[in-house]
């Protein structure tokens, strides 16, 4: 075997000149020095489209409808990266992958309520079977790629896989209900509920920022208000998609209860959260002289639309 590998290498040097093998080599370097920077170029998206998947009027509900073109459009479409091994591109990605990471969790809690409230007519009736799966499959991790030898030497489920049949689900269920078989109770009682529990999560969120504020490490080179700032980001820019589509699904509600208004600035804040885009996310003196801090602004947008949702629940209670 020896004289056979030996037999190879001889003729390998033979074939190919030594000015030709510094070229493969060098071309070999030139494709790993462009493959992460270009890949992560094409590959890296944080669509933040205000009407998105709001086009059209739902035959079952417009807010399940939505969370639906959001799990298709960064699941499938953009591509999950959270879960993106080193040898990929996307797993440098952070930005993008805190972005749907947040995306995704507003649509996990928004499910709670469309299993606990919204999709039951009473509480004490039965839950929808595809209510209950799509809740317990978005819980799933966001950052499980098909193996991990740490936790199984066996093939597991992937975090796309999950929320893709959370999808599907979720398809079977707005189908179900535009036939007429399913439940999605559109009363007031039922839209407070969802909103109180939207605000809740929002508060959680202002409440992490306020953390990382005080103990971040500061300023231009604090790498980690980067991830809070865009996870709160693709929260907001959920939540403000669903809520868009709750205002259509209870639409005689809101007319009725006279919160139209109060419905347009909420919209206008969490727009004012979706549209900050900074090149570089900054942690510095919420007063400072030259660096503002991103984390800050966005907690303020982020309040203010809490509060206008407490404003609009206050109403619903009278």
């Amino acid at each position: 075997m020896w004289e056979t590998l030996k037999d190879i290498g001889y003729w390998l040097k033979e074939s190919i000149s030594w000015a030709a093998m510094k070229k493969i080599i060098y071309g070999l370097i030139l494709i790993m020095l462009l493959y992460y920077p270009v890949g992560m170029f094409l590959i890296h998206k944080v669509d933040a489209s205000p009407d998105f998947g709001l086009e059209y009027n739902s035959e079952g509900s417009n807010a399940v409808a939505v969370s639906i073109a959001l799990i298709d459009r960064e699941v499938i479409r953009n591509g999950w990266v959270s879960n993106d091994p080193v040898f990929k591109p996307g797993a440098f990605l952070d930005n993008m992958s805190n972005y749907q990471t947040g995306i995704i969790s507003a649509i996990a809690r928004f499910s709670y309520e469309l299993v606990d409230q919204l999709g039951r007519t009473r509480g004490s009736s039965a839950v929808d079977p595809d209510l209950q799966e799509v809740s317990g499959l978005l819980q799933y991790a966001g950052d499980i790629w098909w193996w991990n030898p740490s936790t199984s030497l066996m093939p597991v489920a992937t975090s796309e896989q999950q929320y893709t049949k959370a999808m599907e689900q979720l398809i079977v269920y707005n189908e179900r209900l535009a036939r007429g078989n399913a439940v999605f109770e559109r009363r007031a009682d039922n839209l407070l509920a969802t909103l109180d529990r939207i605000s809740l999560d929002l508060g959680a969120s202002s409440a992490s920022i306020d953390s990382y504020i005080k103990n971040g490490f500061g300023c231009v080179l604090d790498l980690g208000a980067d991830d809070l700032f865009f996870n709160v980001k693709g929260q907001a820019y959920a939540y403000r998609l669903i809520l868009k589509g709750l205002r259509k699904d209870f639409a005689e509600i809101i007319a009725s209860r006279d919160i139209t208004t109060s419905w347009d600035e909420m919209e206008t804040s969490f727009d004012s959260i979706i549209s900050m885009d900074p090149f570089v996310v900054s942690n510095c003196e919420v007063d400072g002289f030259i660096f503002q801090n991103h984390l800050a602004s966005e907690g303020f947008y982020l309040l203010r639309a809490r509060t206008q949702l407490k404003e609009i629940t206050n109403i619903l209670l009278k």
